[in-house]
């Protein structure tokens, strides 16, 4: 009996492992076609709110393999659903924007795109922040998934997001009622390229993994004046800097030592000249934290700090500073379930050797907002390795600086990473929508 149970369990490992190589195979094969796709993504970004051509291109892709598509969703976002059955939905998103940077990674596929920005300046664009490994593993991924649909059942709802980087896309779409509109989702997937983890391996966090962010400005108000007559002015130069030491309290006498927060003042700007006291400065802040509670008690404090400085200085209360949050985005939280199943699940068939536990960065991910809608969705982030092995040794001896997503050198080590990135999706997709 015991060898008969042996032998089941053996011939099942054989049949599992057979199915991975199986998918591998056939990841190899479309790889001339989804490097093809990466050179044209790579070639031609487009700015956030301008993804026009992008999103046409992926709608394509998603159409040209059975999926019903809807465009200019949100913006240039698009939705594709594909029913196989009775089971689960499962919603996997990528975004498609790139960044105003000059790309300066001497690739023969450098982009030499420019366009012009909300502003009317004309800007450089590239893929720096990875989207462009995002969709060509999501197109990857869908081709597999169709290509298996005798390996699963349920709804898949493939969404290009546009403007993340303005973290202004996930809500234009949940606005215009992605929930509503298309199949509900049990569970949302995305990932994301990392600039410090070996190529076409996999990074996971359970809970939060990525920060709560907003930028806030802070225009302070003062009474100017000549420089040699201090005393007949109110120095907005010299209350903003108290403002900016005071800031400091929130985050080393306000927020727990157990908490993660960051109060950063990125830039401060006022006067003219040696001699003029100014009448105004201007700060810049970002504030960054995971749990709801810090962000609001941090943004709370920020109007607190600058009103009662601005008091203590003697200013009206006409010359009060005013404090205005910008863009936001909330912290990306990985259901700890979701995580741990998808975790095991890529453990067994990609091997421990390429599926890690990370740690939470203080970066921020629009993507948060799918995981938010009521009833809560869980939702999953992954990181995707993008340095070759070669470089992640030297960076670890110390003898080679890694460029960091957003910087024009950022430049992934491209057929592992998009081969990772497809095969990771696939799984993670295939477990959760197993028949």
């Amino acid at each position: 009996m015991q060898g008969m149970i042996l032998g089941t369990i053996l011939s099942a490992a054989i049949t599992f492992s057979g199915a991975a190589e199986d998918l591998k195979g056939e990841i190899n094969k479309d790889y001339p076609y989804l490097s093809d796709l990466y050179t044209y993504l790579h070639q031609n970004p487009e700015i956030s709110l301008q993804e026009k051509q992008t999103s046409a291109r992926i709608a394509k892709e998603l159409r040209d393999i059975g999926f019903d598509v809807t465009e200019n969703f949100g913006g240039y976002g698009l939705v594709g659903v594909m029913k196989n059955g009775d089971g689960p939905t499962v919603l996997v998103r990528a975004d498609m924007d790139g960044l105003p940077v000059l790309e300066q990674t001497g690739l023969d596929i450098a982009s030499k795109v420019t366009t012009v920005d909300d502003n009317g300046n004309t800007v450089p664009v590239m893929h720096a922040c990875g989207h462009d490994v995002h969709m060509t593993s999501f197109v990857g991924a869908a081709r597999r998934l169709v290509a298996m649909r005798d390996k699963w059942q349920g709804t898949l709802v493939m969404v290009g997001q546009p403007a993340e980087e303005r973290v202004l896309g996930a809500v234009a779409m949940i606005d215009e009622g992605l929930f509503e509109k298309f199949p509900r989702p049990d569970y949302n997937v995305a990932l994301h390229v990392n600039a410090t983890m070996e190529a076409g391996t996999v990074g996971m966090v359970d809970g939060y993994a990525l920060a709560n962010v907003d930028s806030v400005d802070i225009a302070v108000k003062g009474i100017g004046g000549h420089g040699a007559y201090p005393h007949t002015t109110k120095d907005p130069i010299v209350l903003a800097s108290h403002i900016v030491v005071a800031l400091q309290t929130l985050v080393s006498r306000e927020t727990s030592p157990l908490d993660a927060a960051v109060v950063t003042v990125g830039s401060i700007h006022a006067g003219t000249k040696h001699n003029i006291i100014s009448d105004g400065a201007h700060l810049q802040i970002t504030v960054r934290s995971y749990k709801d509670d810090v962000r609001e008690n941090i943004l709370t404090g920020i109007k607190r700090i600058a009103r009662a400085q601005a008091i203590s200085f003697g200013l009206p209360e006409e010359k009060m500073p005013v404090v205005t949050v910008g863009e936001s985005t909330p912290a990306t939280y990985n259901n700890p379930e979701l995580t741990t199943r998808i975790f095991n699940s890529l453990t067994g068939k990609l091997g421990s050797d390429r599926v890690k536990k990370v740690s939470p960065v203080m970066g921020a991910e629009d993507f948060a907002h799918f995981g938010r809608v009521e009833p809560k969705i869980p939702s999953l982030m992954f990181w995707l390795g993008g340095v070759s092995a070669e470089n992640v040794k030297l960076a670890g001896e110390g003898k080679k600086k890694l460029p960091s997503l957003h910087s024009p050198f950022f430049a992934p080590d491209r057929e592992a990473t998009l081969k990772g990135g497809v095969e990771a999706m696939t799984e993670a997709v295939l477990e959760l929508l197993k028949t």
